[in-house]
């Protein structure tokens, strides 16, 4: 298991864009990461384009190599799903939405999935005193064979590309 997760995390750093990382903690079995970056788009605007992940996520970090085959279904445990030519991925659970500012979700993405860990996610359109913010925070916790924080490094990398790739996707 644990060359699972040392390939998995290889990957993960191979294709992930640099981050403007920011790991809040990490242990051996978890870790807290987030994400924030600016958006140039009034909240519902930004929030519509967040409900629809096919939009905006990268194709390097799907199961079928197309995040054209993402959907979100905003209802109390809907699916952020990837469903393509009879195989599919169910990569997190829709566990809490506040129309035009939040969804929070549950579940372990990428190299996670084969693991016995699994976080809370939240996207938020936030305003704050520099402008309004898209934020991802992940919080995992579970057994990583003790690489949590190596597995902090990758997920971080790989939802800093998913933040800026929405920052983009908002800004056209």
């Amino acid at each position: 298991m644990k060359t699972i997760i040392t390939i998995a995390m290889a990957a993960c750093a191979l294709i992930s864009a640099p981050a403007a990382a920011e790991v809040v903690s990490a242990s051996p079995n978890a870790f807290h990461v987030r994400q924030s970056v600016p958006i140039a788009a009034d909240a519902a605007s930004a929030f519509a384009i967040l409900s629809r992940p096919a939009l905006w996520w990268s194709d390097a970090h799907t199961y079928s190599g197309d995040a054209g085959f993402f959907s979100l279904d905003l209802v109390p445990g809907g699916c952020l799903c990837e469903t393509w030519g009879g195989g599919f991925v169910k990569h997190m659970e829709v566990v809490s939405m506040r129309p035009g500012t939040q969804i929070v979700m549950e579940g372990g993405l990428g190299p996670l999935r084969y693991v016995a860990a699994s976080g809370t996610m939240t996207w938020e359109i936030a305003d704050t005193e520099t402008g309004r913010q898209f934020v991802i925070d992940y919080k995992v916790t579970g057994f990583v064979n003790g690489e949590g924080a190596q597995l902090a490094g990758a997920v971080d990398g790989v939802l800093a590309e998913q933040a800026q790739s929405f920052a983009a996707t908002v800004a056209r």
